[in-house]
């Protein structure tokens, strides 16, 4: 190893001082449950879907990503889109907080998983490859370096490339970037270099977005582009057109819906709020509530039946196998 790679690895290690810190309000698992965002240097309450700009450095192309899942953990939290602040709380199935279930080979989600701020997928936009219309929500982003991260991490990262998800009827992209402090961010510069170097990463990922869904008795999902990630170049258009979108939001210049437009730091936008009166929760760490199901339960799905869109939970394409350990 050389010294230069040494210095990198040993950097990366080290704990990386973000601009933002978060509180966290409520015990893990429940309904009630909230991560609020702040500046760490003065304490200003921030919104991480409107406030924390999309690039923390565009002349070298390095994003903010806000992490919601980290890597091998099953809990769907993500940012509220019609909550005041935009504070991240863990998604209902079922009138139930959501956990993405486990299926052979997968342990949970198999990146971070996080949403790039300041972007929007315009439910009133149909893309033309894919024929439907934006899913509503910020960007999607899945972060393939080695850290795990923590919910509310808010990480600089550099895109790779892009797939285009099909989710119950909506496009959702997901861009696929890496932390720029990973040692093999310098050797990532596209996404043929993903499949050099970190070969069945992308068809893992692709397989996983296609069958995720399956063991909660829906049907495995499809996606545009013939099922192919495309790569930095289109990425980035994408980027631009959902950045776009926000700045129509933000401003009021197209139908919010049920999405709060609050932040501390967009002056003259409709939903800017004089941060001295707002006020977070103290920040309290809970031990996390009980959770119903077993987490360690093993869903082996059957690839071919979903393709032919069979996919239940009373036919043959899954089996679950109970006690599984890790």
């Amino acid at each position: 190893m050389d010294k230069t790679t040494l210095e990198m690895e040993l950097s990366y290690d080290k704990p990386n001082k973000s601009e933002y810190s978060v509180r966290r309000s409520g015990r893990p698992y429940t309904k009630d449950y909230r991560i609020f965002f702040e500046r760490s240097l003065d304490k200003v309450p921030v919104s991480p879907f409107h406030d924390i700009p999309l690039y923390n450095d565009k002349d070298k192309g390095i994003l903010n990503m806000v992490v919601e899942v980290p890597r091998w953990t099953n809990a769907k939290f993500e940012i509220s889109r019609n909550e005041s602040l935009n504070p991240i709380h863990q998604d209902n199935l079922d009138k139930k907080p959501r956990f993405v279930k486990n299926f052979f080979p997968y342990k949970g989600y198999i990146w971070n998983y996080g949403a790039l701020p300041q972007t929007w997928e315009d439910p009133h936009h149909t893309t033309p490859e894919t024929h439907t219309n934006g899913d509503n929500d910020p960007l999607d982003a899945c972060e393939i370096g080695r850290a795990v991260a923590c919910p509310g991490d808010v990480k600089q990262v550099k895109v790779l490339g892009i797939l285009a998800l099909l989710d119950q009827g909506e496009t959702d992209w997901k861009v696929l970037v890496i932390d720029v402090r990973d040692p093999l961010a310098e050797r990532l510069s596209d996404i043929a270099d993903v499949e050099e170097h970190l070969p069945g990463m992308l068809g893992a990922s692709i397989d996983w977005w296609r069958v995720y869904r399956v063991p909660d008795g829906q049907r495995g999902n499809g996606f545009g582009f013939g099922g192919r990630w495309l790569d930095r170049g289109h990425a980035k258009k994408v980027i631009g057109e959902c950045e776009d979108a926000w700045k129509r939001l933000i401003t009021g210049k197209v139908e919010r819906g049920d999405i709060s437009l609050d932040n501390t730091t967009l002056k003259d936008t409709p939903g800017n709020l004089d941060p001295d009166k707002v006020h977070l929760p103290p920040d309290e760490v809970l031990s996390p509530a009980p959770i119903e199901q077993d987490l360690e339960e093993w869903y082996y799905v059957d690839r071919d039946a979903v393709d032919a869109q069979k996919a239940s939970l009373e036919g043959s394409c899954l089996h679950v196998e109970l006690n599984v350990h890790w």
